[in-house]
């Protein structure tokens, strides 16, 4: 077979993207992307590479661009924005064939669907490792309906969606395979959920900060404290544990609050006022179907404090990039 090549391989993509979005005046083919956005816009890039964010001997091709897509529109949920389009660079090195570049834009595609994501273009290069460039771009009607890091006031309710634990005790069941292996856990680990209804819901009750974990929930309330200029406090057993996690955990002999340091999770930590806390709940469970916790409390000062079931306290920790 005759080794494809970049134009060949672009006009295969294109042939598979859906239909232009509403805000989409020119999609892929031509030099630039036209949109034609309308109120504020919210951009996040996010980049994943081969041995760091993912691993080809662990995750299919398709998994691999789930969670590329997934990642970077976890920072559009963070701002309760509503996603809108994404452009996608990939390094692909000479080992990667044609048809896996194809399947993992496939795991783009089927996640942008859901999401209501329009893939307006991209570009594709030679690498020597795997890697994908994702730069997404959100919407709201005005800029203040897009909530950032800065805003949590003393006295506000901490909240968080969902669970947290899984994604991190997912990877461990690659990495060490158990005949009882959780298949929800390694899900959490491989093919993330962006958390936009939650967002969005958590934006309209009010939430005057949030974040979404992706270094975990220690490394993550850090930057939301020194954002907001406040001191986080966080009850441990009041934080919801992914249970396959903390059996995972209790079964290997390691203490489960470890978890609360790991990553990749993708839930939201936020910050709402304590008369919007019971709203927030509902909108959050109506909307987007998904639990909303609140897990501690906003004061005065700055830093973190986790505070476990026992009166200890445990030091807030979590992934770093550059480590």
């Amino acid at each position: 077979m005759v080794p494809m090549g970049e134009f060949d391989l672009l006009a295969r993509i294109r042939e598979r993207l859906p239909a232009s979005g509403a805000r989409t005046h020119l999609g892929s083919g031509d030099d630039a992307a036209i949109t034609v956005p309308g109120g504020a816009t919210a951009t996040s890039v996010d980049a994943l590479l081969d041995g760091v964010h993912f691993r080809r001997d662990l995750a299919s091709p398709r998994q691999i661009g789930h969670k590329a897509l997934a990642t970077a529109l976890s920072d559009l949920a963070a701002m309760g924005a509503e996603a809108g389009e994404a452009y996608v660079v990939l390094g692909l090195p000479a080992d990667f064939s044609e048809q896996q570049c194809l399947e993992l834009l496939d795991g783009m595609t089927a996640l942008a669907a859901a999401t209501g994501t329009d893939l307006a273009g991209g570009d594709l290069s030679r690498a020597g490792e795997l890697f994908l460039a994702v730069t997404v771009v959100g919407h709201a009607p005005v800029p203040g309906e897009l909530v950032q890091r800065a805003g949590a006031q003393s006295g506000d309710a901490l909240v968080l969606t969902g669970e947290i634990g899984g994604a991190a005790a997912g990877l461990e069941l690659l990495d060490n395979p158990r005949s009882e292996a959780d298949s929800v856990l390694v899900k959490r680990q491989l093919e993330p959920t962006p958390r936009l209804a939650a967002g969005r819901a958590l934006a309209r009750a009010g939430a005057t900060a949030m974040i979404d974990l992706s270094d975990g929930l220690g490394a993550d309330a850090g930057h939301l404290a020194r954002a907001s200029g406040v001191k986080l406090e966080i009850e441990a057993g009041s934080v919801p544990l992914a249970p396959g996690a903390v059996a995972l955990s209790e079964a290997t002999g390691r203490d489960p609050w470890w978890l609360l340091s790991a990553g990749e999770d993708y839930e939201l930590l936020a910050s709402v006022p304590a008369n919007h806390l019971e709203e927030a709940t509902a909108a959050v469970l109506g909307e987007g179907g998904t639990a909303l916790t609140q897990v501690g409390e906003v004061r005065g000062g700055s830093g973190v404090e986790i505070r476990l079931p026992d009166g200890r306290l445990l030091e807030p920790g979590g992934f770093d990039q550059l480590a």
